[in-house]
């Protein structure tokens, strides 16, 4: 808990550094707390289960939400497997996110099975740097799949200056397609729109009851910029509080400039943990979450 406020993490880094190329280390170290690579991962470029959980406790996170990517051509191969002792070492605080990179994954729906059977929370795709659209069809039976089991899509929308990148694809238009013919599969706006598509993440979420917009990489205090064109109540009822962990300069520090933006404290609740909580497969047994699937107010 931070500030008596449940706190979930949605979007959280802890790869094995070997297997990164040059410009993810470099992006961690610029963003990140000074000499935090050092605290939390060994000589080997393995993290530190148990330096993270303290790392995380001390910030008051409950949940954190672990990522991958399958990425060769902007930042490299993390796996999925690679979080599994991060999640051994405490299931409550830690839940790994799936991710598939249908260049890479044959067939598709088979890789994506064997990781949402390992408890999976979410899938992650990331067509920026996977170099792939979302609308693609071959992406469908996968979508089927998540709607099936009540697992959320958690897809990267916004740019990313990664060497590599293909940032047209970061467009959120190329989930309307999917967010019309899979009502039921709630969809995350990773980094929600970053760059020039910030007014099409914002509508999409007020539009459609089952799109969300996701903070990672987004300066809290910006965000009333970010989103100047809507009501920033309304809007922050869509919002799921997360961080792009380790580029930045600490979770508790993000998540009380969050609340520091004048919302009503419902919403706050929301932001910060409840909404993940409602939205996310898997997550562990007894976090105080009340209500419907949705929070009420949504368009």
């Amino acid at each position: 808990m931070l500030d008596g406020m449940l706190l979930v993490d949605a979007h959280v880094h802890v790869p094995v550094l070997s297997t990164l190329k040059p410009a993810w280390l470099q992006w961690a170290r610029d963003h990140g707390p000074e000499g935090l690579l050092e605290q939390i991962w060994d000589s080997d470029g393995r993290p530190r289960p148990e330096r993270l959980d303290a790392l995380l406790a001390a910030d008051g996170v409950d949940v954190a939400l672990l990522f991958c990517e399958y990425s060769p051509r902007a930042t490299g191969i993390q796996t999925f497997d690679d979080l599994l002792p991060l999640v051994e070492h405490n299931p409550r605080r830690f839940r790994p996110v799936a991710n598939v990179n249908p260049h890479l994954h044959h067939p598709l729906l088979d890789e994506v099975r064997r990781q949402l059977d390992m408890q999976a929370a979410a899938l992650k795709l990331h067509p920026v740097h996977g170099n792939f659209r979302c609308d693609d069809r071959e992406l469908y039976p996968t979508y089927q799949l998540l709607e099936e089991r009540g697992v959320p899509l958690v897809v990267h929308c916004g740019t990313s200056s990664f060497p590599g990148s293909v940032n047209e694809y970061a467009d959120p238009a190329f989930l309307l397609p999917v967010a019309r013919d899979f009502p039921s599969l709630d969809i995350v706006l990773a980094h929600g729109g970053r760059g020039w598509w910030y007014d099409a993440a914002a509508f999409m979420a007020l539009s459609h009851p089952n799109v969300w917009i996701e903070l990672s990489g987004l300066p809290p205090k910006r965000l009333p910029t970010y989103y100047n064109r809507f009501d920033l109540t309304r809007l922050a009822r869509r919002w799921i509080f997360a961080t792009d962990w380790p580029g930045v300069p600490g979770t508790a520090v993000n998540a009380r400039a969050v609340a520091g933006l004048g919302l009503p404290e419902d919403v706050v609740t929301d932001v910060l943990g409840r909404n993940a909580a409602r939205v996310y497969a898997h997550l562990p047994a007894g976090l105080p979450v009340a209500g419907d699937r949705r929070p009420s107010g949504d368009a």
